[in-house]
């Protein structure tokens, strides 16, 4: 009989913390019936935008299956509604309208890209939503809304940041080069970006030579490149969106353009596809990152990037990811955070809560300033080095093919320069 007590009670003791296991299994998914914690946005998933939008999206959808595996936010699933953009930006007020007055999301935040974040303020403003956007440069400064954070690592001195580390690398050369060429296409981001280098240029005391924009979607980019060889600037930067980058990386090889240095502020270099269209072409230049996979910086985004890559040849997305896929996933994460901390989805109180907290992040830790920029920057400026023609993925891999020249915290080597050197 005790035998058979201490059986029974072995047995109710299996039972009951089989029953304790299942009762905290359900606590954690979120209650059925319960409305969604609708979040909206629009997303460059086609047109020139589309490589690094698609990156951002697969990141947030990783967020979203695993934020209702834990359960969701306030106990309540969360789903993603999105549109695509197109890469046109009149496209945006429109879709944040609908998703605002038609498809009821809760909360909304910004699609990819300066240009695309822009046209959406009017009407984030109307509706008074908070609105976090993701990279975006400088947007706030038009508008001064109060409810605005960006997910950019700029810090305070916004559009100086894309090149600031481009003039000091170069000032530390002996002689110290004095002229300089720039060029931006003619949109949101490569306007501001090129005002910031003229700011860097004064400052650094560097004389300007040629100073010119070119429209969007021009297909031959050489007549430019031989107007900049005219000037003879000993320094070059170029601020531009995805397909011209890559039209002017093609044309300043084809016109051989050998300044001591060139780069700067130029979108696209940092995806896969690029990468793999230009190869070799890209050695030399010095250009802006937000993030690289060196040891220091993956390590608190590794596992995320290994179930971001397992995902992406399924999804069609970049397949490594590292230029927006891990931020897609962090900019969506500080809303969620924000969320739990302020307990609500009241916009002004996420937005209360943005402002005063610190956010750590698989991309890094930020916190909030005026105009809901960063307080620090982190912008580097890499350059890159030692591509083969065929170059495949394995390369873009890893640190192999380029170089941290700034900041000094994450500084990876010496630059190579004049340019022509890493040819």
């Amino acid at each position: 009989m005790p035998n058979l007590l201490r059986l029974h009670a072995r047995g109710g003791a299996a039972s009951l913390f089989a029953l304790a296991n299942l009762t905290a299994a359900l606590c954690a998914v979120p209650a059925l019936g319960q409305e969604p914690i609708k979040i909206g946005f629009s997303m460059a998933l086609t047109g020139p935008l589309a490589p690094n939008g698609k990156q951002a999206l697969l990141g947030m959808k990783i967020w979203e299956e695993e934020t209702n595996a834990k359960g969701g936010l306030l106990g309540r699933p969360v789903k993603l509604i999105y549109y695509d953009d197109q890469s046109q930006p009149s496209t945006v007020p429109g879709i944040y309208t609908k998703l605002i007055d038609v498809d009821k999301a809760d909360l909304v935040v910004g699609g990819y890209a300066t240009n695309m974040v822009a046209p959406a303020m009017p009407v984030i403003i109307q509706k008074k939503k908070t609105f976090i956007s993701l990279f975006a440069l400088d947007v706030n400064s038009e508008f001064n809304y109060p409810n605005y954070f960006a997910v950019l690592p700029t810090g305070p001195k916004t559009k100086p940041s894309f090149t600031e580390g481009f003039f000091q690398i170069a000032l530390q050369q002996s002689p110290k080069p004095q002229t300089l060429a720039l060029t931006a296409e003619d949109a949101e981001f490569s306007r501001n970006a090129c005002e910031g280098a003229r700011e860097n240029a004064k400052q650094f005391g560097v004389k300007i030579v040629y100073d010119k924009s070119f429209p969007p979607g021009t297909t031959d980019l050489s007549p430019i490149v031989r107007a900049m060889q005219a000037a003879n600037p000993e320094l070059v930067i170029v601020c531009s969106y995805p397909l011209s980058s890559v039209g002017m990386v093609l044309a300043i090889n084809e016109a051989n353009f050998k300044p001591k240095m060139i780069g700067g502020a130029m979108v696209g270099l940092q995806a896969t596809v690029f990468k793999s269209k230009l190869g070799p072409k890209l050695n030399g230049i010095v250009n802006y990152e937000t993030w690289v996979p060196s040891e220091k910086m993956m390590a608190p985004a590794a596992e995320f990037f290994k179930t971001y890559q397992a995902r992406a040849g399924a999804e069609g997305v970049d397949p490594l990811g590292y230029y927006l896929g891990g931020w897609g996933y962090a900019y969506i994460s500080v809303l969620g955070e924000a969320v739990a901390g302020a307990k609500s989805i009241e916009d002004a109180k996420i937005a209360d809560y943005l402002r005063k907290a610190t956010f750590k992040t698989i991309m890094g830790e930020w916190s909030y300033g005026p105009g809901g920029e960063w307080t620090k920057s982190g912008m580097m400026q890499v350059q890159y080095h030692d591509i083969k023609e065929g170059a495949g993925l394995e390369t873009w891999r890893g640190m192999s093919y380029q170089t941290v020249l700034t900041p000094p915290e994450f500084k990876t080597g010496e630059v190579i320069y004049p340019y022509e050197k890493a040819k």
